[in-house]
């Protein structure tokens, strides 16, 4: 029987707005339902509201990969952050601070490149999906865009004054990697014109970034913002998505054999791949320090990677910390950003 944490987890996983699939093990079977459903889809979301039509693309993969399942709302997440130092092999933590909090979901939290501010997701009021930002530890959240189509996953663009996301465009829901200026002066720009439908990514090395591309099954891709073409190099992956400082390497998560789940690694340069560990039970994403360090969390504790063992670090329970997911790490080091579910009620 699942215990509490691993309960509350599945549920962020099941609703999930931006990705819609936890892990793709769709069949040859299922193509023919699929083509119905995407027919079905887009002539559905033309009569919906924005951010509910922006969600078809994701969702009905997911339908049909768990058999039918119902829908289900967004969860109530909030962005969490924690003050952190590294030491030898091992890391220090502060008291975490809600930043969010609110009734409503705040998620996907990414650091801009100088590292004082982090860009996360909202929805709210039943409108489309918007970028918003705060700088840390606790200044006011404020929004960074305001369109019609919704954003997700703010990634701070390798220029340092901008910002790559996953745009749901509008009217048919294609799900494409635009690119908007930090300073909000200026227009947005499509980054990958015929790369779709991209779930999520990471900036790695000069041009090339690291795609989770939906399909059946889940693709790791390697694109160039340069010639806008991209190439599989690795099937069947999960959705956390993570760059090594200081390495030509991003890691990925992946299913494997016998439902196991491990974290994989990409040389984006010779475009190798290879296993690295398998995270604790429910640990979808994990983070690394500039120092190295791989982090992952779960319920509410934080692990890291020590000697090839995962050595828990923290536990934030008694701050009202419960379903950890997504985590992101300062460039500097000195902060973690985390998503967790809203406090049970009194």
């Amino acid at each position: 029987m699942e215990n509490a944490a691993e309960s509350s987890n599945r549920r962020i996983q099941q609703a999930d707005r931006h990705d819609g699939t936890r892990w793709s093990q769709r069949r040859t079977r299922m193509k023919g339902i699929w083509q119905n459903l995407k027919v079905v889809g887009v002539a559905v979301a033309k009569r919906l509201p924005a951010a509910v039509a922006g969600l078809l693309c994701v969702v009905l993969p997911s339908f049909v990969a768990r058999s039918a399942l119902p829908a289900q709302a967004a969860p109530s997440t909030d962005v969490w952050v924690v003050s952190m130092r590294q030491s030898g092999g091992m890391i220090d933590f502060g008291e975490p601070k809600n930043v969010t909090q609110r009734t409503g979901y705040d998620n996907q939290p990414g650091f801009t490149a100088d590292g004082k501010s982090v860009m996360y997701t909202v929805t709210e009021n039943n409108g489309p999906a918007e970028i918003w930002q705060f700088t840390v530890p606790s200044g006011k959240p404020k929004p960074l865009t305001n369109t019609r189509q919704s954003e997700y996953s703010a990634t701070a663009a390798p220029d340092g004054l901008s910002f790559s996301v996953i745009r749901v465009e509008l009217p048919d829901s294609t799900q494409r990697l635009w690119r908007f200026p930090l300073d909000g002066q200026g227009a947005p720009s499509l980054v990958l014109e015929k790369v779709q439908p991209v779930g999520y990514h990471v900036w790695a090395a000069d041009h090339r970034l690291v795609l989770f591309v939906l399909g059946s099954p889940a693709t790791l891709q390697l694109a160039d913002d340069r010639t806008g073409t991209s190439e599989v190099v690795a099937r069947n992956i999960g959705r956390g998505l993570a760059k090594v400082p200081g390495r030509d390497v991003v890691t990925y998560t992946q299913q494997v054999r016998d439902s196991a789940a491990w974290i994989g690694e990409l040389n984006v340069l010779t475009k190798e791949t290879k296993r690295l560990v398998q995270p604790p039970k429910g640990a979808d994403y994990h983070a690394w320090t500039p120092q190295g360090l791989l982090i992952v969390g779960t319920g509410s504790k934080l692990f890291v990677l020590a000697e090839g063992r995962w050595e828990q670090v923290a536990d934030f329970a008694s701050g009202g910390v419960r379903g950890i997911s997504r985590l992101a790490i300062s460039p500097t080091g000195d902060w973690l950003a985390f998503v967790a579910e809203d406090r049970p009620p009194n």
